[in-house]
């Protein structure tokens, strides 16, 4: 099963709260949050990480 990456935004400025990325099986396992940006507001220092 591809990996899925569940994402925040913690912008003050941004609305969205939370996204998830779902990885095809050939993406590089160095890939992480810090190489996206925020769909709604643009911004990639804002992502982190949702851990459950």
């Amino acid at each position: 099963m591809p990996k899925t990456l569940e994402v925040k935004c913690t912008s003050a400025d941004c609305e969205l709260d939370m996204f998830e990325l779902h990885y095809t099986y050939d993406m590089p396992d160095s890939v992480g949050v810090a190489d996206f940006d925020c769909p709604y507001c643009g911004e990639g220092d804002g992502l982190e990480e949702i851990e459950l």
